[in-house]
């Protein structure tokens, strides 16, 4: 009578040992990844010289004027730390959409160009997570996010601005970095927040790229619950634009 009671016992092992196996290799086997941060495509050739970087600067003074709007091959997300519950390893829940649109114009201004009329949108119901985790769909995670998110009653994430200065150099195709302050709306809550971003023209599109960070809950959005794994309230929102003539 006490054999199956011993061959219970050992199923029982059996199954709690495959289980924290199963938790080992998602927290500690690297059996994770996550993209990098969205960034600039890699840098075009660099002028020949200074003084031709000068001069083609000179012959393109103003040629960024004009209305642009994005384009396609843009995108936007966001990243968050997910940490297991009382352990120090760590990994990044990744979740992009390219469903991005926008505009702004760019005038001639003492002193340079000027960027004017910023305002971007982001559908939040289209993330999908980039991330990947050995043993788990994560588009579960999207489903808990988009929950979290309200996305039903705020599809969309938005972002304006004002005006702000066009840095001197991109004309001539160098990478520059540029703060922009803007108001950002996200989950109905609208706050100042400042992008750091940089712009590269490349042919005849700018490339820009940035991100800003903070605590969700300033958004009034609780870090989302996910099983055995604690999500951090510190989110990255990162984007990739390419800008056309519009």
């Amino acid at each position: 009578m006490r054999k199956p009671l011993v061959i219970g016992s050992v199923l029982v092992a059996v199954a709690i040992v495959l289980g924290l196996g199963g938790a080992y290799a998602y927290f500690f086997s690297g059996l994770r990844s996550a993209p990098k941060p969205l960034a600039l495509s890699s840098s075009p050739s660099a002028p020949a010289s200074a003084g031709a970087a000068e001069a083609a600067a000179a012959a393109d003074t103003g040629s960024l004027a004009g209305a642009w709007k994005v384009g396609s091959g843009s995108q936007a997300g966001y990243r968050v730390r997910e940490t297991f519950a009382g352990q120090t390893a760590a990994h990044d829940a990744v979740s992009r959409t390219s469903t991005v649109s926008g505009s702004l114009t760019v005038a001639s201004a003492a002193g340079g160009l000027q960027a004017s009329s910023l305002q971007f949108t982001v559908r939040l119901a289209d993330l999908q997570s980039q991330d990947t985790v050995a043993g788990l769909d994560v588009a579960n995670r999207d489903r808990i996010v988009s929950r979290s998110l309200s996305v039903t009653q705020y599809p969309d994430a938005t972002f304006q601005a004002s005006s702000v200065p066009v840095p001197a150099g991109v004309e001539s195709g160098r990478t520059v970095t540029v703060t922009v302050p803007g108001q950002l709306t996200v989950h109905g809550v609208t706050k100042a927040e400042q992008l750091s971003v940089q712009l590269r023209l490349s042919g005849a599109q700018v490339q820009a790229a940035g991100s800003t960070s903070f605590a969700m809950t300033d958004f009034g959005v609780e870090p989302p619950q996910v099983p055995i794994t604690v999500v951090q309230p510190q989110v990255t929102v990162e984007f990739q634009l390419v800008l056309v003539r519009g």
